[in-house]
């Protein structure tokens, strides 16, 4: 099976082109693609397959093989693959997800898409819809008691759910320790994604990610939007930012007009290989 390694910012996964390709149990091939020293090593697995109703569609699975609904750096590489491999011509391009139809912006250098901006849609603040499994109409600021510590927590869900803390800087944070320890909170059914993010000034976030299924990663597209929109609500930045990750930065806009999230930032190719697997 023929696949691309490729990376947003530092959020790593192997694409397959469905187009071409079958892939029997992705759960499974997740699992083992993913790992470090023994596979590829990456974040998940991302498959490019048709779809009835956009030009394409992108599913996604972590690299503990749990499907995930939602990847905004994930989408930007698949935006580059469709149009740098020659799937499509457009540079305005729609894509299916388990989050729902998103619409890419290809900007295109030389017959190469160096950036992809991503229209993420609406924010989702209502806790049955995130899912968590608190009252009330949205959770911002919620005191939530986890191991010896107690966090304030701000939820939002940009198609998968989320969990911000404000920190004053997310390097003196544990990353694994509390984002292990939130991730698997009883208050979220379906686990949640957790952010740890500086506000450096109205314009300018700084973040670490607990990717739920993954762990530690350089980046996450859907974190960064929910964290902007978290911070937007509690009154600690502006609409636009740019928000540093590990891996790179994004260019962020919660727009007045839709209410949608927009995202901008690049997508690289790293290499393209042939999985065997065990014989």
């Amino acid at each position: 099976m023929k696949f691309t390694k490729m990376h947003g910012i530092g959020n790593d996964y192997v694409y397959v082109n469905c187009f071409e390709e079958y892939v029997e149990n992705p759960a499974e091939l997740a699992l083992e693609m993913s790992k470090y020293h023994y596979g590829v090593g990456s974040d998940g697995l991302i498959m490019i397959c048709p779809s009835e109703v956009a030009d394409f569609e992108m599913k996604m699975y972590n690299s503990d093989g749990s499907e995930s609904e939602m990847c905004g750096n994930g989408t930007r590489c698949v935006g580059k693959y469709v149009y740098d491999r020659g799937l499509t011509d457009k540079t305005t391009v729609s894509l299916m997800t388990g989050a729902g139809l998103k619409i890419l912006q290809l900007k295109v250098v030389n017959g190469k898409v160096a950036a992809v901006k991503v229209d993420m849609g609406a924010p989702e603040l209502r806790p049955e819809l995130i899912p968590v499994d608190l009252p009330g109409e949205m959770v911002m600021g919620h005191r939530l008691t986890a191991g010896s510590q107690t966090y304030e927590i701000h939820c939002v869900s940009m198609g998968n759910p989320h969990c911000i803390v404000f920190v004053k800087d997310p390097d003196q944070v544990d990353v694994e320790q509390v984002g292990r320890m939130l991730e698997n909170h009883p208050i979220f059914p379906k686990r949640a994604n957790i952010e740890f993010v500086q506000v450096v000034n109205r314009n300018h976030l700084r973040m670490r990610v607990w990717e739920r299924g993954s762990g530690e990663t350089l980046a996450c597209g859907t974190g960064a939007c929910a964290s902007l929109v978290a911070a937007v609500l509690t009154g600690k930045a502006d609409r636009q930012v740019t928000m540093d990750l590990l891996g790179g930065s994004l260019e962020l806009d919660w727009s007045f007009e839709d209410g949608h999230v927009y995202q901008e930032g690049p997508a690289k190719f790293v290499f393209d290989g042939e999985w065997i697997g065990e014989k």
